[in-house]
């Protein structure tokens, strides 16, 4: 373990050390009287537009889009999750979803937008300009707030927006600590986390200023930023955690895979609106999107079912909804660089390896991922992540991959993979072993016994 540690601690001063590039300031010379004005540069910064800038069309599809991802955490995840646990653990599975939901929503206002999404003095961490959201507001009726990032909608929009990524990502932890952590660690877990984690590695990709972005690494939609560091947070938390009691000599099956099927299929149809909502716009790139992800996913959840049916001689239920999602998972950071054909071998990729690592390699390394968070999001996000390098296409997303010639966009791609692994994992382990210290991570034997519903909540199913 502490060899694990120091490899990593390695290679995250290697990431960090090296040199961020930035764009050039300074003024060009002055242009002869007969040529033509330079353009206006880009914003950098949100800023004050009329209200005519904003595009109703893009509008209309950004508030929906927000409702949809909004809609993969409570009920989508929350179900996919709750089905999956035995039944003295749904109804505090739930919650964990619920809960954070709220908690995430007040964070994200006060402080987590800010330091994700404006320009901060170091590429590594936004300003303070936007704490409690403030200057989000209409001037007269005639002007309205927006970000550089997204300028044909108003910034609440895009806010809103991004705050539903900020919500589902350490949500999606709770999946490797099922049945067995204190719910006041929980929250306050997540708390830090995520103003600690999620705001600094999404102020890096997706920032233009953070220097991730500026090294060129390419995330549609969250394949670092969300599934990959929600993955090394859940293994890094199920090892620290350790085993549930009576692991691989009790029997732990689902208790309504009903609750699952429902719950993944809310998952499917919200993530239209995290992927191809991710172009900030009722536009082309967004339709492409779209179709991308259809395709990944239907080629993923067959691409379990099959390795499945080989390697147990039955296809299962649960198999064919966690493929799904796996193939979800890797068609996210691709979803808004590569083509059709692209988005086949991703979701075909992404359904069996993730079947392995969900199986063959979780029983090897023999950690307890209760309900497969680094299995699915952490090895699908890596699958696909990587795959963006290769798959990428010139035409669609302003980038080649490798396939079109550019070899060096694997090598960056790796880049935000190892980045992401390093960092979210020594960070999350610090915090956890802080919270151990002070309040403890555990649930006592007695409760996890009795159940979490119970124990934690007084409530039950049943």
């Amino acid at each position: 373990m502490r060899k694990f540690w120091l490899l990593l601690s390695l290679f995250g001063a290697l990431c960090f050390s090296a040199p961020v590039f930035a764009d050039d300031a300074s003024a060009p010379a002055a242009a002869p009287a007969a040529a033509p004005a330079a353009a206006p540069a880009a914003p950098t910064a949100p800023f004050m537009a009329d209200v005519s800038k904003i595009n109703s069309g893009d509008n209309a599809w950004m508030l929906t889009s927000t409702a949809l991802v909004l809609m993969m955490t409570i009920p989508g995840l929350a179900l996919f999750y709750g089905g999956m646990v035995r039944k003295k653990n749904v109804l505090a599975t739930l919650m964990q979803s619920f809960a954070i939901t709220c908690l995430v929503t007040v964070l994200w206002m006060v402080a987590g937008y800010s330091l994700a999404f404006t320009p901060g003095s170091s590429p590594y961490l936004g300003g303070f300009d936007r704490l409690f959201l403030n200057g989000m507001f209409f001037v007269n009726g005639s002007k309205v707030a927006v970000s550089h990032l997204a300028q044909t909608i108003p910034e609440s929009v895009f806010m809103m927006f991004q705050m539903t990524f900020a919500i589902i990502t350490p949500a999606l932890i709770t999946g490797a600590f099922a049945d067995r952590m204190k719910f006041s660690a929980m929250m306050l877990f997540i708390a830090i986390w995520s103003l600690v984690v999620y705001s600094p590695i999404a102020h890096w990709v997706w920032e233009p200023s953070g220097w991730l972005a500026a090294k060129g690494v390419l995330d549609f939609a969250g394949g670092t930023v969300v599934h990959i560091n929600a993955g090394i947070a859940g293994l890094v938390t199920a090892l620290v955690l350790g085993k549930r009691l009576g692991y691989g000599k009790e029997p732990m099956a689902p208790h309504n895979l009903v609750l699952t099927v429902i719950g993944a299929s809310l998952l499917w149809v919200g993530w239209f609106g995290f992927n191809a909502g991710s172009a900030v716009a009722a536009d082309g790139r967004a339709g492409m999107a779209m179709a991308v992800t259809q395709i990944a996913t239907a080629a993923a959840g067959l691409g379990w079912m099959f390795a499945e049916w080989l390697a147990k001689g039955k296809p299962s239920v649960l198999g064919i909804a966690s493929g799904a999602v796996a193939g979800l998972v890797a068609i996210t950071p691709a979803s808004g660089f590569v083509g059709p054909v692209g988005s086949l071998v991703i979701g075909v990729a992404a359904g069996a390896i993730c079947f392995w690592s969900a199986t063959w390699l979780k029983a090897k390394l023999g950690y307890d991922d209760s309900l497969d968070c680094f299995g699915v999001h952490g090895v699908g996000g890596i699958v696909g992540a990587l795959l963006t390098g290769v798959f990428a296409i010139k035409d669609i997303g302003g980038t080649a991959g490798m396939l079109e010639g550019n070899s060096g966009q694997l090598m960056t791609q790796a880049l935000g993979v190892g980045t992401t692994l390093v960092y979210g994992g020594i960070m999350t382990f610090i915090i956890l072993k802080v919270i151990d210290m002070v309040i403890g991570l555990r649930v006592t034997e007695e409760e996890e016994r009795e159940g979490l519903d119970i124990s934690l909540h007084g409530e039950h199913v049943e």
